[in-house]
Order: C-alpha cells, then structure tokens, then sequence
C-alpha cells in the first residue's frame, strides 16, 4: 500500500468520524430541545392547576388554551381547558372543545365532564343521552353494556381515596330523573352511585334530605354498603343520619362511639372507630335531629343554637332551629334569623321557609303562605316549605288547600311521617274519621314512636266514643313525650283527663287535670274540667271553687258559668236540712248532672277538641 493511498484512508475515516459526531450532537440536540419544550409545558400546567386552585378561573382558561396548542392537542391538556372552562361556568364551550375534538368516547372522564355540561344549562334530556343508556333494578343494582365501558368492580385507589367515575354517573343521573320529576328511576340511581362508592356522599344526601327512603329501606340500603375497616366512622355516620324512627337508642350509642376519645378503651377493639368526631358540627346535627324527633323542642333548641353560635350559616342545621324556634315560640329569634338568611342567601329555599316561620309564629297567616310558597317554588324537594304551607292554610280553615299542599308533600317524601300525620289530623277536623284513621295509622307505620301520632289516635277514638282505646292511646302518647313535660304537652295531658272522666274513674281524672294546671296554670277549660269531675263525685264546694276559678280566666264561658249557677243550688240544698225537697230533691239533681254528662259536656268537648288541634298543628310544622 502505497503512501498516497494511506493517507487516502486516513483522511476517509476523519470524514465519517465527522459525519458521525455531527449525528450525534444534532440528535443530542432535538433531545435537549424536546426536554427543554416538555419542562416549558409542564410549567404551563403548573400555572394552569394553581390557578384552578386560587379560583382564578380566566387565567386557568387563558394558559390552559396555549397549554393545549403547545401540546399538539394532546387529550390530557384539552381535559385540563374543558375542566378550566366548566370551572369559568362556560359550560357550552366547554361541551363544544369536548366534542369538536371528539373526546367523549375517549374515556369517561370525558363523558361524565360533558354530561356535567349540559346538566349545567338544564338540558337534562340530553345530559341522559351523553351518559348513556343503563337498567337498573330497585335496590340500586345496575346493568351496562359493554360498549359503556362502566366497570363497578373496579376499585378505587385507597391510597388516593378517590371517589369511582362510575358512581359519581350514577348520581348525575339521579340528579337527571329528578329534575324530570321522575322520583322512582332518580331513587334507583341514587342508590346505585352509593352502592359504586360509599364515599359518594351526595347521593346519600339526596336520599336523606329528601325522605326517599322509608325506614325499612334505609336500614337495607345502609346493611348493603361495602365499608372498609378503617372506614368505620362514615358507617356510624350514616346511620346516625338515617331517619330516628324506632331506634333512638341505636343512635345515641353510636354517636357516643363517634366522640370518643382516641385514648379511652374500647369494649370491642376490632370494630372501634379509627377518628373521634367529638366537637364535629354534623354530630352536633344529628343529636340536635334525635332531640326534634322526640319532641324535645328545647334542648333541641339550645343544641341549635350553641351550634349556629360556631358556624353560623350551618344550612343543614338551620330547619331544625327554625322548627323548635317555633314550637317555642320565639319569634323575635326567628326575626334575626329570617333578616340574616335573605339577606346572605336570597335565592336559597331556606331564607323564605324562615320567612314564613316568623309570619306563622305571629299569626299572620296570609304572609305565612305567601313565603312558604316562595320557598316551595325555588326548591320542590324542599319538605318543611310544604308543611309549613299546608299548615297556614289549616289555621284558617282552608280546607281543601290545605289537603292539596300535602298531599304532595305525602307523594314527594314517601319516607316521612308528618304528611300523612297532616292528612289525618285535617280530615279528624273535618270530623271524616273513617279516613282520619287511615292516614294517622299509615303514619304510625311509618314512624311508631311520635308522640303526637299517638295523641290524635286518641282523640279519634275519643269523638268515636271508645274512651278505652283513646285512654290507652293518650297514655301511650304521655309515655313517649319528652320528660320532664313542657307546656307544649298540656294538651295532651288533658285529653288524657277527659278520657279518663268518661271512663269514670274520676280520682286519676283530677291528677292528670292537676298535673296540666302545673304545665299551664291559666286553662280555664282545665279549671273548668276539673270542678266539673268534682261536681260529679258530689262534691260540690270544690266544684264551685274551680268553676269560679274557670270565670276568672274567661268570663263568658257559658258552660261553666250554667254548671256554677246548678253547683250553688246544690249546694244550698245539702245544707238546707229543713228543705221541702230533703233528699228526693237532691237526687233529682244528681240526676240532672248525670244528664248534663250526656248533654252539655259535648261544649267541653268542643274545648278541648280546639287546643289539642291548634297544639297539634303546630307540632306538624316539624320537618
């Protein structure tokens, strides 16, 4: 090889070193560049996120939209501006970035953010149609087909505890078939999304607040869930958020295992919550919610209050303190409360429903109406508004009104008591008592430990005329009231009385009338009453004495100021021994007050007819 042909070599293997040093410093380049360009755009994603989280909503929308031209339109970037939109409340815009890149069929995500959409704008035809077609049963069991893709068996992440796409589908249904004014499919779907995850908390919500449940069901429902060990305490939670029907007990013993203390021992240390929730305000609630169901107007009133003194626009608490407010009376507490919410929440259904407790409370039936109604329109699902509205009509007398107002509180709150208590009590007032007994024995079965049920299942049997069924049933109602009794139970107390007069056992008569004067010392029907029962076990010194005391109170009280003028001309005679009439004359009139018991009690009647009614309706404005 010849000199000239090496160097030929030589210089051949420079030049392809060199071809080869420049490849690879180009490609090192486009590695540096692509590096360089994805650390750009991970940046812009970071201001994206941080802006979504300082609720800086254009300039989520701004960056997120150079975000995902930068990116070529990948699907993460373009999910992130579709959220940014939403966020912005640009829902159409949003729905149109979803659908011109065709991103619906991508993954759920996709979907269920469009479906959000159009749920946003009130198309809930369409919302249905985005979600997609699905059976399911009434327990909540729910059926896909494949091309869904919604797979319930997959778990979520426990690291992230991230609630299942699919239930959160589930709800937006729900929320769909409800607002079509479908309650029965609205109710399947709900269980449903709570069945996907138990963590799915606004589908409880739904099937709580509302009262879509009967006791039974919940109780089915709540046994069904899948709670993991750790998640114990939301259980518990929900239980104590179900309906407190026949299980009051059951509730303060699991919401004494919610505020325990982590430190203190436990009986069983394998089912022992894992968090105390001592101090928590839904705790608070919830005995507040036990307290009210019982009867217990007062310390339901007071666990309100110091609560709304820590959070003062708790909303879910705020029905509660407004009913006891009102069973108690006060309505300058009302006042404050009504001005306050208007004032921070005019379009919520709430601010009226308070609204219209004050006018209630005062007695301006007219305003009452006028509010409540207000309150149903801005939320149909709104219970205590339609109560309230039926009850303004029944102070007046409005029949037929206020029949209609709850009978669709009965058709939207299948699970709650008190329409059905309402329909009875109205019908017991218009004196049809064979359908009187229906509705107050169907709402018996619905909640069978009311207080209230059990009084006006007494006065039913009482204008029946089967004294022992009614005794027994007031009784019963006594027995369940919250102790000691309130001025709110004096009504009760003495219709118990009355029975027990009719019935003529007249010593228990006289203590049951002595223990209503204690509740209520200005009953002049009670005075009235009881120098009545005196009267009829012949002692009449004392029957004048409380038939005087009955004057005082109501002077024009007709019955008793005819039953006084017949208790001094008896009494003249038992002490006018030189009488004509001597005993014969006595007797004929005893026998006049025994006619007297069949004749002219029936206005007594009428007394204590009118006070237990208007101390029942008030009570049925309970929530």
């Amino acid at each position: 090889m010849g000199r000239e042909e090496r160097e030929s070599r030589i210089q051949e293997r420079k030049r392809k070193r060199s071809i080869s040093t420049d490849g690879v410093r180009e490609k090192s380049g486009d590695l540096v560049v692509a590096e360089m360009r994805e650390m750009d755009l991970e940046k812009l994603r970071s201001v994206v996120r941080d802006c979504l989280c300082k609720h800086l909503y254009s300039s989520a929308i701004f960056f997120a939209d150079k975000l995902a031209t930068l990116s070529g339109y990948t699907p993460q970037d373009l999910y992130m501006h579709a959220q940014a939109l939403y966020l912005g409340k640009e829902y159409r815009r949003a729905l149109h970035l979803l659908r011109r890149f065709h991103l619906v069929s991508v993954d759920l995500r996709f979907r269920y953010l469009a479906a959000k959409c159009l749920a946003e704008v009130k198309d809930w035809e369409e919302c249905l149609s985005m979600l997609g077609d699905g059976e399911v049963d009434e327990d909540g069991n729910v059926e896909f087909t494949e091309e869904q893709g919604l797979d319930f068996s997959e778990s979520k992440d426990v690291e992230e505890r991230e609630i299942h796409v699919s239930a959160a589908m589930c709800l937006l249904r729900g929320r769909a078939f409800d607002a079509l004014e479908n309650r029965a499919r609205a109710l399947c779907w709900y269980k449903a999304a709570l069945k996907a995850d138990p963590f799915c908390y606004e589908a409880f919500e739904h099937l709580i607040d509302n009262h879509m449940l009967t006791n039974e069901q919940e109780s089915k429902l709540l046994s069904s869930l899948k709670f993991d060990p750790e998640d114990r305490w939301l259980s518990l939670l929900y239980s104590c958020r179900a309906n407190k029907y026949g299980q009051g007990g059951k509730i303060e013993m699991k919401i004494a295992e919610l505020e325990q203390e982590l430190d203190e021992p436990s009986a069983d240390d394998d089912n022992r919550s894992v968090c105390s929730l001592k101090d928590n305000t839904d705790i608070m609630v919830c005995r507040a919610d036990l307290e009210y169901h019982r009867g217990d107007f007062q310390r339901c009133y007071d666990s309100t209050k110091a609560l709304l003194e820590k959070d003062p626009y708790h909303l879910r608490c705020m029905p509660l303190h407004l009913g006891a407010a009102l069973e108690l009376g006060r309505k300058n507490e009302l006042f404050l409360r009504a001005h306050s919410l208007v004032q921070e929440y005019p379009t919520k259904a709430i601010s009226w429903f308070a609204v219209g407790c004050y006018y209630y409370c005062i007695r301006q039936y007219d305003h009452a109406r006028r509010y409540f109604c207000k309150a149903t329109a801005l939320e149909n699902s709104f219970a205590p508004a339609w109560l309230g509205f039926g009850n303004a009509y029944a102070a007046q007398d409005e029949s037929d009104q206020a029949m209609a107002a709850y009978r669709t509180a009965a058709r939207l709150f299948a699970g709650c008591h008190l329409p059905n208590l309402c329909i009875g009590m109205e019908y017991l007032r218009t004196n049809n008592l064979n359908l009187a007994e229906q509705f107050l024995l169907q709402s018996k079965s619905i909640c069978p430990d009311d207080p209230l049920v059990f009084n006006e299942l007494g006065v039913m049997a009482y204008r029946n005329k089967e004294f022992k069924i009614a005794a027994d049933w007031f009784d019963r109602a006594l027995s369940l009231a919250p102790k000691p009794l309130t001025e709110s139970w004096e009504p009760t107390v003495v219709n118990f009385a009355h029975t027990l007069r009719k019935l003529k056992m007249y010593t228990k008569a006289i203590t049951e009338y002595e223990k209503a004067l204690a509740l209520y010392p200005r009953g002049a029907s009670t005075y009235a009453a009881l120098g009545f029962t005196y009267h009829l076990q012949g002692s009449s010194s004392l029957a004048i004495d409380y038939y005087h005391k009955a004057l005082g109170l109501k002077p024009d009280d007709s019955f008793t100021a005819e039953m006084l003028s017949v208790a001094l001309q008896d009494e003249c005679l038992l002490h006018n021994s030189s009488g004509g009439l001597g005993s014969s004359g006595t007797l004929l009139f005893l026998l006049l007050f025994l006619h007297r018991e069949c004749t002219q009690t029936k206005l007594l009647v009428v007394y204590w007819e009118s006070s237990s009614y208007a101390f029942s309706g008030a009570t049925a404005s309970r929530r």
